[in-house]
């Protein structure tokens, strides 16, 4: 049974930071596209940054949080995170993991059940 468990949502002050986790069993993602999405209130869900398992790692983006969030992977402890700086009210939403398969002939996707993140005076 795959699982992706995400911690570390919270409470937050405005330029406060954050750092979410994502633990994963029942796949090895090194053979896996790791990526965050958000989903705020009424809105749709985005995807906030990515990180290949190839290329060395290369990531992306959204642009409302380049230069602020960080994305890392750590394919020894099976683990992703996302380090979050200098947040702003309009990051608060629940974030979730995400796993996508990169080998050859498989298209195969799996979702963590998300953590609220919630960015507020």
């Amino acid at each position: 049974q795959v699982q992706l468990v995400e911690s570390g949502g919270g409470l937050v002050q405005p330029g406060g930071s954050l750092r979410l986790s994502c633990a994963a069993s029942g796949i090895t993602i090194k053979n896996y596209v790791m990526q965050w999405y958000r989903q705020a209130p009424g809105k749709e869900r985005e995807r906030v940054a990515r990180i290949s398992n190839i290329l060395g790692g290369r990531t992306t983006y959204v642009d409302s949080v380049k230069g602020r969030f960080t994305i890392f992977r750590d394919n020894a402890k099976n683990t992703v995170d996302l380090q979050m700086n200098s947040l702003e009210p309009e990051d608060t939403a629940v974030y979730y993991c995400h796993a996508l398969s990169s080998m050859p002939g498989t298209d195969h996707e799996y979702w963590g059940q998300g953590t609220q993140v919630t960015v507020s005076a």
